[in-house]
């Protein structure tokens, strides 16, 4: 029994030893003081972190931080949403606006289809509530919040951005995509 007992403990031992040196740890980064960088310490980057993050909006970030730290400053992605192609590693420039939780547009997709005009399309940055209030599936009281959202954010980059939009969710925005440009 005894036996027994100290093979056990002995297995639970490098069963605990193993976890403990398994678990997440905080990375401490250590400044390089030999860099040749002019930018001092104290220098900060300014950058306007919109769409699928919980907190969109201006963020004030430590000069050299990446995007993965400004989508996380913003509160983190929004429960479901991706980053998109978005490259989390890249050093923020001051003075960007980083959109989050979408595809990048080629070039060749954002030329317009054949027989297809840009005036047939709703423009999202230039439409009144009225105009709005057309398209199917957006009422008065969804229409006000189009309106309200791109007074307070700014013009929708994309429109992939509508999906911001309280009351709009993913078949209303299949629904409204063929039917509106930015």
């Amino acid at each position: 029994m005894r036996a027994l007992a100290i093979v056990l403990c002995a297995i639970l031992a490098i069963v605990g030893y193993t976890w403990w040196q398994g678990r997440a740890r905080p990375v401490v980064e250590i400044p390089d003081v030999s860099s040749t960088s002019s930018a001092a310490p104290t220098e900060v980057v300014t950058v306007h972190v919109i769409g699928r993050v919980r907190r969109p909006g201006i963020v004030t970030l430590p000069f050299g931080s990446r995007v993965g730290d400004a989508v996380a400053a913003s509160g983190g992605l929004k429960p479901g949403a991706s980053s998109g192609d978005l490259n989390l590693a890249r050093v923020l420039v001051d003075g960007e606006q980083v959109v989050v939780g979408q595809r990048r547009q080629t070039s060749a997709e954002a030329m317009e289809q054949p027989g297809e005009p840009a005036d047939a399309l709703l423009d999202l940055n230039t439409a009144s509530a009225a105009a709005l209030e057309e398209l199917p599936g957006v009422g008065p009281v969804l229409a006000g919040r189009i309106v309200a959202w791109r007074e307070d954010n700014g013009p929708f980059p994309s429109v992939e951005i509508l999906g911001e939009v309280s009351g709009i969710g993913d078949a209303l925005l299949a629904q409204l995509r063929p039917l509106v440009r930015v």
